[in-house]
């Protein structure tokens, strides 16, 4: 398991341990359980670039860790791709192998968001706060940005003891952020001011919006800082309040040692008298000591981490009963977290010209790496990478500004500006009451320890219609047209499955059973893939989403691809269909399924689902639950009074019609959505419906003869069941050799793409080769990967 190769390597820290108590080795237990069966895991994708247009495809890799090492917990990976309010536009599902997958999305050539957000996790990771899920806002660049109204600044200054408390009466390092009202960091400054309005301290940021001060705190006083707003008028922030006892941790030092001071009250009571410290690193106990403050107010001590493994170390204080009383985190860096390839670009910007990347692994380790080659001014993100975000951002709660900046070098200046993140960022915590008390985490979502897996259930038949039909057959068809057959034995509660067989995109399932035929039409059968459900919509965006994105001399460069190309795609369009003339606008799908269903007043406007097109729609049990969370204001309850379903539209019952005939909800619930083309939901009032249709109406269409195509599996009963998104392979020209595509112009931003370069010891060099566009005069060239001991590579060049 990864955990016990985790603490394998800390073992390697000097861990001090003194006054080892019983209730210390219930935690030690507790934490070891905890860091052994409960590691969470942490994910990263590399894009091909940072800024798209419309209908252009994203290139991704993503890599997984958990702790140190790529992760060996989950088989799946899941990317939901949402438009800035969270609605599902796309659900990516890829297969992980050692901790790695890839993917793509096309963006609608019709979408006119600035952003698509990325959320990307596992079935694992599920368990945990979904806070700790990748999210990323890639943007958009439209032909032309609509105009937007720039908002005045709000500065948003926030006050962080160090450790957690001010305490009354001790010296207290209080950290300090101020950020705007997309979490942007601002710079400010101002002074800290007593209850009596006395000048304490001034302040004024160092970096990014963040600083320290320093105050001596006094029993009974309180503290106010004043600062000037972005509207020039003085603002005023409370301070926290001060305890009036208790004890403080204060850390300091960068290097291989971390030296610690923990200080109490005079007055403090005895709990307080005999204090204990633990460190963790990724769940792991890295330290323990015991601090006696019987005979002094005050001790210091020193903790050795330069033989740590580099990330965030928790250190956490304790009273004499074992319960915690400060908090505090601190980066080690120990520069042990890459593996170094040899890399050489021979990159040649000439028109359609050849270029070379060679890369060297010398190591016994093997190397998981993936390549992007772009246009320099395409849209670069260089804020965040591989390196930054597994080592830190993964692992921090809320909005980190510039990440990639602290992993630049090795300068001390470095590691003091990386520490006023450590003092003003929330983290991963460990719950040290449940871990007292031995409760582990809830997990509802179990372990991906296998890939996708065909599985099934008859449901409606009793034992022995089971036990006669023994089996069920199935023909298979996918897209592509291939077809083919499977017999699964059924089991005595109606369960089937094929572990073994793995499947892309969708699959059509017609079936029947071994010896008694006429079985399917009396009984309901699901089908199952054992992935997670596809959203139709997330919520709690991250606050960095949803920014309105400034034009730069990078959007003007994609913009200026992106129109050129949609150029040359209606030139070659207006060519093909040259003597052609378009007396009348074709109908939209939808408008077609409604001249075809709908009469009457259920020809109004509505909101409109084509069932039969739809995947999700086929994998659902019945029409409340597919259309729940789908129309805004319509409030679905599936689990009403006598579990009969319900739904209400602004405080009112709304009306049920199966194919423009009343009938009340048990009805609509019953009906398999194997047999619904299309629903209409009408806004309220609806006035088909009795009473005026306060509450909207939902109309459910049942599939008519034309709508089944004569195809293999014909009479038999069927349903669509997803698979992995099918795989897109990306295109990169070889202008070596003849081809009749050769002759259009070449506008790609992106001019190389390769998910997967893979090294062992035995073939440890790979030589590549891309050529270059007819207009990219500067390339960028970013490698990414991990090797199979969790070291990670970033690597840029800019070729010119």
């Amino acid at each position: 398991m990864v955990s016990k190769r985790i603490c394998r390597t800390v073992a390697m820290a000097v861990a001090v341990t003194f006054g080892v108590t019983v209730q210390a080795q219930k935690l030690d237990e507790a934490l070891g359980k905890l860091g052994e069966e409960y590691q969470p895991e942490r994910a990263y994708l590399h894009f091909d670039k940072g800024a798209y247009s419309p209908g252009e495809t994203i290139w991704f890799k993503a890599y997984l860790q958990a702790g140190i090492f790529p992760s060996d917990i989950s088989k799946n990976f899941y990317v939901d791709w949402t438009d800035g309010t969270g609605l599902v536009l796309f659900h990516t599902t890829t297969p992980l192998l050692e901790g790695t997958a890839k993917g793509s999305f096309d963006i609608p050539s019709t979408y006119k968001g600035q952003v698509i957000h990325v959320r990307a996790y596992t079935s694992w990771m599920k368990n945990f706060d979904t806070v700790f899920f990748y999210n990323k806002d890639l943007r958009v660049v439209q032909a032309k940005d609509a105009a937007t109204a720039v908002k005045k600044t709000e500065v948003n200054l926030q006050f962080l003891p160090e450790g957690g408390d001010m305490i009354a009466g001790l010296k207290s390092r209080v950290a300090f952020k101020a950020t705007d009202q997309w979490g942007k960091p601002v710079f400010v400054k101002g002074k800290i001011t007593n209850a009596a309005g006395e000048l304490v301290d001034t302040f004024k940021a160092v970096h990014d919006g963040m600083g320290t001060v320093e105050i001596e705190t006094k029993a009974g006083d309180s503290y106010t800082a004043t600062y000037t707003g972005a509207d020039g008028q003085p603002k005023t922030v409370k301070l926290p309040e001060l305890k009036t006892v208790g004890a403080t941790l204060s850390v300091n030092g960068y290097g291989a040692r971390r030296s610690f001071l923990v200080e109490r009250t005079a007055d403090a009571p005895d709990n307080f008298k005999t204090l204990y410290i633990m460190a963790t690193l990724q769940q792991q106990l890295i330290y323990r000591a015991k601090v006696d403050l019987t005979e002094s107010a005050a001790i210091g001590g020193s903790m050795p981490v330069g033989n740590l493994p580099s990330g965030l170390v928790n250190i956490t204080l304790f009273d004499a009963n074992w319960v915690p009383v400060a908090e505090r985190i601190t980066f080690v860096n120990n520069h042990n977290y890459s593996f170094k390839p040899t890399i050489e670009v021979v990159g040649d910007t000439r028109k359609r010209a050849k270029s070379f990347i060679d890369i060297d692994v010398p190591d016994t380790v093997s190397a998981n790496m993936s390549i992007s080659v772009t246009d320099l001014n395409a849209g670069a993100d260089t804020s965040d990478n591989i390196v930054s975000h597994l080592l830190l951002t993964s692992d921090l709660r809320g909005y980190i500004h510039n990440p990639a900046f602290y992993f630049k070098n090795e300068s001390d200046s470095l590691q003091k500006y990386l520490d006023l993140v450590m003092l003003t960022s929330g983290w991963r915590r460990i719950n040290w009451q449940d871990i007292a008390n031995n409760k582990m985490p809830d997990i509802k979502y179990r372990r991906d320890s296998s890939y996708l897996s065909f599985s099934g259930k008859v449901f409606g038949a009793t034992p022995i219609q089971i036990r006669e039909a023994a089996n069920i057959n199935l023909i298979m068809k996918s897209r592509d047209s291939s077809t083919s057959l499977n017999f699964l034995p059924l089991r005595p509660d109606g369960s089937f499955s094929d572990p073994s067989m793995l499947f892309f995109d969708t699959l059509k399932v017609y079936y029947q059973f071994n010896k008694i035929r006429d079985m399917a039409s009396r009984v309901a059968v699901s089908f199952s893939n054992g992935l997670l459900p596809v959203p139709y919509r997330i919520g709690d965006l991250p606050p960095v989403a949803n920014l309105v994105i400034f034009d730069t001399s990078g959007n003007a460069r994609i913009r200026l691809l992106a129109n050129e190309q949609a150029r040359l795609t209606k030139l070659l369009q207006t060519t093909t269909l040259e003597g052609v003339t378009v007396r009348s606008k074709a109908k939209s799908p939808m408008q077609i399924l409604d001249d075809k269903y709908a009469n009457g007043l259920f020809k109004g406007d509505g909101y409109q689902f084509d069932v039969m097109n739809d995947v999700v729609a086929q994998s659902s049990f019945s029409v409340f639950q597919y259309l729940q969370g789908r129309v805004a204001g319509l409030q679905i309850n599936n689990t009403g009074t006598g579990g009969q379903p319900s739904a209400t539209w602004r405080g009112s019952n709304t009306s049920f019609f199966l194919d423009e005939m009343p009938v009340d909800a048990q009805q609509l619930s019953n009906i398999p959505m194997a047999d619904v083309a299309y629903i209409k939901v009408m806004r309220p009032p609806f006035f088909g419906s009795f009473g005026g249709g306060s509450g909207g109406a939902i109309a459910v269409y049942t599939r008519r003869g034309g709508d089944v195509k004569s195809e293999p599996g014909k009479g038999l009963d069927s349903k669509e069941i997803a698979g992995y998104t099918k795989f897109k392979q990306f295109y990169s020209p070889n202008y070596a050799v003849a081809d009749s595509r050769h002759e259009q112009p070449d506008v790609r931003s992106t001019l190389y793409w390769n998910p997967y370069v893979l090294t062992d010891p035995k073939t440890h060099r790979i030589s590549l080769e891309f050529y270059n566009s007819d207009i990219t005069k500067k390339m960028r060239v970013v490698i990414e990967g991990m090797n199979k001991e969790g070291r990670l590579v970033h690597f840029e060049q800019i070729v010119d």
